[in-house]
């Protein structure tokens, strides 16, 4: 029986690649939907059980969480098909959703953004001048 499919965190997204690339830029190239590819590294000197996460670019933006790449390996290695798509950026990493069925996961319904805060101070009264735009 397949499990649904689930949201995981990539972390170590702040640490550059072994070629330079920066993680962190790459990672805002990235679209929602588009494929990345899960890397098992069995020889990853911190912890055997790592998996990396790897843009469509072919550029690695991060790991999966530890608590994660015991569990997922394992599926792995048994020769469970495991596909993961790009959801989106965060502050510093990002989110893929993963799909244990052998089909592309869907992406879950956009979070709504928090609004953007209002340019005034309530506490001194301050409001900014009214600047129109260039024509």
């Amino acid at each position: 029986m397949s499990r649904p499919d689930m949201s995981l965190a990539v972390v170590g997204a702040i640490h550059e690649n072994k070629d330079r690339s920066n993680r962190l830029f790459e990672i805002r190239l990235c679209v929602p939907g588009e494929a990345v590819d899960l890397v098992p590294e069995p020889k990853n000197p911190f912890d055997p059980s790592a998996i990396a996460v790897w843009s469509m670019r072919g550029v690695q933006i991060g790991y999966l969480s530890a608590e994660r790449c015991g569990w997922i390996g394992s599926r792995m290695a048994q020769g469970e098909e495991i596909r993961a798509i790009f959801q989106e950026a965060t502050k510093g990493g990002a989110i893929i959703r993963i799909s244990f069925s052998g089909i592309d996961p869907v992406l879950p319904p956009a979070r709504p953004r928090e609004p953007e805060p209002c340019p005034h101070d309530d506490e001194t009264g301050f409001y900014p001048d009214y600047i129109p735009p260039d024509d």
